[in-house]
C-alpha cells in the first residue's frame, strides 16, 4: 500500500515549482574518520542524499523555487528526509510513501583525497517501487525544467514511472535536463549501466556529465574533444563536462569552450555535482536565452562551479549545499 503526501491527482494547483528533480533519496552514512575503509570505521555521520534530492535542495538553498518526486519507506528514515525537504524549501507534494518498503541507505566510503566508494541497501528500497499511477503530473506539467538522473532507470516499476514522467514534461513543452550520475554498483553489469544511461540520452534538452562518466560512456579519452562530442546530439541545447576542481567545459550549439574551478580545502566531494547543477538550472530556469548568449553561460557557469567547490568543504550533501552569498563570495575572493 502506497501513501501519498498529497493525492497526486488532487484537483487543487500544487504551488507552482519552476524546476522539478524527480528519483531518489536515501540515508549516506558516512564515515567520521577519512581514509578508512567502512569495516575499519568506528562510526558514521548519518546525512541526507540521493542526487535529484541533493539538486532540488541546492536550487532551494539558491533561493530558487524547486520541488521533488520520489518514493520513502513509511519508516523513520523516510519521513526525516521528507522533513529534510521541507525545512530545505523544497516542495514535497510529489512525494509519497511505502507501507511495505524501505527508505533507501548507503555506506559511502570516503578516502583520504575526499573521493567516495559507495555500497547500497536497497532490496528493493521505497524509491524503486514508485508506479506511474502515483506520480503528480500536475506538477511536472507547470514546471520550467524537468531533472533526472538514470538510477530510476534501473528497475521497473519506477523505470516505466520516469518514461511516463519524462513524456509528459516533453509534451508540456518543458526543458529534459539529464545528470546520469553512473553508480556502476546498482546495476547488473556495466554494459547494463551504459546501455540504460544511453537509452534515454537523446531526449535530453541538457545532459552534464564528469569526465569520468565521460570515460565510462564513450571508453574513450574524456580530455580529447572528439570523445566528449561522440556525446552530443541534435536535440540538445547544452552538454558540460565537470573537471572537478579544474572547472567545466561547455558545448552549445553555436559555441564551446572551458571556464577554470576554484581551489578550496576539500574534505568530501559527495554532492559537489549537484550543488553544481542544482546552481546551472536555477540560471537557465530565469534566462533560456542562456543557452545562445556564451556571456551569460560563461557566468552560469563561474557560479556553478563556485556552488561545486563550497560544497566539498564539509561532510555530507545537503548540508554543504552553499547559499547564494557564500558563492558570490568565493568568487570575488578568486578575482
Amino acid at each position: 500500500m502506497t501513501i501519498a503526501a498529497t493525492s497526486p491527482n488532487s484537483s487543487i494547483s500544487p504551488s507552482l515549482s519552476s524546476i522539478v528533480s524527480f528519483g531518489e533519496m536515501l540515508i549516506d552514512f558516512v564515515p567520521d574518520t577519512a581514509g578508512v575503509s567502512l569495516a575499519e570505521s568506528t562510526g558514521f555521520l548519518k546525512a541526507p542524499g540521493g542526487a535529484p534530492a541533493n539538486v532540488a535542495c541546492a536550487i532551494a538553498k539558491l533561493g530558487g523555487d524547486s520541488a521533488f518526486i520520489g518514493k520513502f519507506g513509511d519508516d523513520e528514515f523516510g519521513h526525516m528526509l521528507v522533513d529534510i525537504l521541507k525545512k530545505n524549501g523544497v516542495n514535497t507534494d510529489g512525494v509519497c510513501f511505502d507501507m511495505h518498503a524501505r527508505t533507501a541507505l548507503a555506506f559511502v566510503t570516503l578516502k583520504k583525497n575526499g573521493e567516495r566508494e559507495f555500497m547500497f541497501y536497497r532490496n528493493p528500497s521505497a524509491d524503486m517501487l514508485l508506479k506511474e499511477s502515483e506520480l503528480n503530473l500536475g506538477l511536472i506539467k507547470q514546471a520550467k525544467i524537468f531533472h533526472y538522473g538514470s538510477i530510476s532507470l534501473i528497475s521497473e516499476p519506477c523505470r516505466s514511472a520516469h518514461m511516463a514522467a519524462m513524456n509528459a514534461a516533453k509534451e508540456a513543452g518543458i526543458l529534459l535536463s539529464y545528470d546520469p550520475n553512473v553508480r556502476l554498483p546498482l546495476w547488473p553489469s556495466p554494459h547494463a549501466a551504459r546501455d540504460g544511461i544511453k537509452s534515454i540520452w537523446n531526449q535530453a534538452d541538457f545532459i552534464k556529465v564528469s569526465d569520468d562518466e565521460v570515460e565510462f560512456l564513450t571508453q574513450g579519452d574524456p580530455a580529447k574533444e572528439d570523445v566528449v562530442l561522440s556525446l552530443w546530439h541534435d536535440n540538445l541545447k547544452l552538454l558540460v563536462v565537470t573537471d572537478g576542481e579544474k572547472g567545466c567545459r561547455y558545448f552549445t550549439q553555436n559555441f564551446k569552450g572551458r571556464v577554470s574551478g576554484f581551489s578550496v580545502n576539500t574534505v568530501d566531494t559527495t554532492g559537489a555535482g549537484d550543488a553544481f547543477v542544482g546552481a546551472l538550472l536555477l540560471s537557465i530556469a530565469k534566462d533560456t536565452n542562456i543557452f545562445h548568449d556564451e556571456a551569460k553561460l560563461r557566468e552560469a557557469l563561474t557560479f556553478a562551479n563556485a556552488c561545486g567547490a563550497i560544497c566539498t568543504t564539509k561532510k555530507g550533501a545537503i548540508p554543504a549545499l552553499p547559499s547564494t552569498s557564500n558563492a558570490h563570495e568565493l568568487i570575488s575572493k578568486a578575482k
